[in-house]
């Protein structure tokens, strides 16, 4: 039994309660005349999030959030599906069942993410049809093929037709989609997009009847500049070790009721709408439902103090009450190590007009730009001054690819940076102001079977990844302080971005506006093909 101020998403209303619990169901809640002052809220849940992406294994995940409220997230495992397939996602599900945090995962509906890149695996719609007869996979995780919705794909029709057959919701990934094309989307059987960047975009997207999750990640922070247009789930999508320690879903509602959102409105966004969309029985206090419950002192800070999982007191004094061994995997790394011409532009001219991506801060969006670059021994150099930096990405299943272009906006003055972690086939991606560095970078990774480096005046550090090359079995206290290490190499490095690694993870990800870069080549997401890096 408990007792505290109750906010009631059913009626909108606060008053003092008692919560009466039975084998982990909430059996009866009465209104009591006392003077209590903590408050009792449903259990938080982040209705869109990928675990892999706090670089954590999911048990370690829980073990982090949990304290801070969390009972339950929706996680669309896309990123170790694309480098393991099935084997990833049972990975997945079985590290989750070894700890109390509610983990609810969608099936993966782009694996690969296109045909434009090389990933570890194919997931089809008869194994997506397949995953989603589990009951714990409870929609078809976000589709991000979008050009293949409007293109009426008949691989992407079938998923969704499936999604549709198991009577589960279809996450959406709509980046500036608009007029007509929007509409066919959502014809299609769509429902949520997590990717608004504009108010008139969510403004739309919400007349349309979408539901729309304004993203508060570690790289991508929407939320600020959207709360006003509206929306209906808070989520955080990726979120790195060292802000999970600061906070996940209570900071989120911190921040939003900061910004002017009302704390019952933001309380709704992160309980009882992610739980009706989805049909869980969590994010509800009341008769039948799960007794998930999450005890704070007051709706403003949301610091938590008591956390219940199916009625068992899981967190206390934001420390969790459970013991955590993750599960282990095999390495998923097929490469052999690199050498200095793989990362060279050759040309026959003495100077070159390149395209340039362009880095946009605490956006997923890129934008195209160019410069003029001179050539030294056939090769085309960088331009460190202008911020003109080589980005690579070397494929590691097994064909030995490696694709060049050029970057701007990440202001490294000497070095390279590299991470195995780069949405969504999450091949090696590296950027540096030279050819040689950028070989240490990369041969340290194949060496570590995964994870982040970085080369700085001939002195390498790193954070090893062995899980599928996205996630360490370290609690997120260690991995956070080896992060943070990295972090300071590369600030002193020159790069002024808050979150370098994340953001460089987001340069290889080709459904997102507007130039990126796969194993294959420098890809034009606008025109959905491949351009040639020297412009003609």
């Amino acid at each position: 039994m408990i007792k505290g101020n109750l906010l009631n998403v059913f009626t909108e209303e606060i008053y003092p309660a008692e919560i009466s619990m039975q084998d982990g169901i909430i059996k009866c809640v009465k209104p009591i005349k006392e003077d209590l002052k903590d408050f009792i809220l449903p259990g938080f849940i982040d209705a869109h999030i990928h675990i892999e992406s706090s670089m954590l294994t999911p048990s370690r995940f829980a073990e982090v959030v949990v304290p801070h409220g969390t009972t339950s997230v929706v996680s669309d495992p896309h990123e170790i599906a694309n480098v393991m397939g099935l084997a990833g996602i049972d990975y997945m599900q079985r590290d989750a069942a070894s700890v109390p945090l509610n983990v609810f995962f969608t099936a993966p509906s782009c694996v690969p993410a296109t045909h434009f890149e090389t990933s570890g695996a194919i997931i089809d719609s008869a194994k997506i049809s397949a995953l989603l007869e589990n009951d714990d996979l409870v929609a078809l995780g976000e589709m991000m093929n979008f050009p293949g919705v409007l293109a009426d794909d008949e691989e992407v029709k079938a998923k969704i037709t499936a999604a549709k057959k198991h009577e589960k919701p279809v996450d959406g990934h709509a980046p500036l989609l608009s007029g007509e094309d929007l509409c066919k989307y959502i014809q299609a059987g769509i429902s949520t997009d997590h990717e608004c960047t504009l108010n008139e975009e969510v403004i739309e997207k919400r007349r349309q009847g979408m539901k729309v999750m304004l993203r508060q990640g570690s790289s991508a922070k929407n939320l600020k500049d959207l709360i006003g247009a509206g929306g209906d789930f808070i989520v955080s999508d990726d979120k790195h070790p060292e802000d999970l320690l600061k906070g996940h879903v209570n900071m989120m509602l911190k921040e939003a009721v900061s910004w002017g959102l009302d704390p019952i409105k933001a309380v709704e966004m992160v309980t009882i709408n992610p739980a009706t969309h989805y049909n869980l029985n969590k994010g509800l206090i009341a008769p039948g439902k799960d007794a998930d419950l999450v005890v704070v002192d007051d709706l403003e800070n949301f610091n938590v103090k008591r956390v219940f999982i199916e009625g068992n007191l899981v967190a206390e004094n934001k420390k969790p009450l459970f013991f955590v061994k993750p599960q282990k995997i095999g390495s998923s790394f097929k490469l052999d190590q690199k050498k200095q011409e793989d990362f060279e532009i050759p040309s026959k001219n003495n100077n070159e007009r390149v395209r340039v991506i362009e880095v946009m801060e605490g956006q997923l969006l890129t934008s195209e730009s160019e410069g003029f670059l001179e050539v030294n021994q056939g090769q085309i150099e960088p331009d460190i001054e202008k911020d003109i930096l080589k980005i690579s990405v070397v494929e590691r299943y097994g064909h030995e690819r490696v694709s060049n272009a050029f970057v701007h906006g990440l202001g490294l003055n000497n070095g390279a940076i590299a991470s195995s972690i780069a949405h969504d086939s999450h091949n090696i991606i590296v950027v540096g102001t030279n050819s040689v560095d950028m070989v240490d970078a990369t041969n340290q990774l194949v060496k570590n079977k995964g994870g982040l480096a970085t080369v700085s005046n001939g002195q390498t550090t790193s954070l090893k990844l062995p899980v599928a090359g996205l996630m360490s079995t370290e609690n997120a206290e260690r991995v956070s302080l080896k992060l943070s290490t990295l972090q300071k190499k590369v600030e002193c490095m020159g790069c002024k971005l808050q979150s370098p690694f994340m953001t460089l993870s987001f340069m290889a990800l080709l459904v997102i506006p507007q130039l990126k870069i796969s194993d294959q080549g420098l890809f034009d997401v606008e025109k959905f093909q491949f351009v040639d890096v020297v412009k003609s």
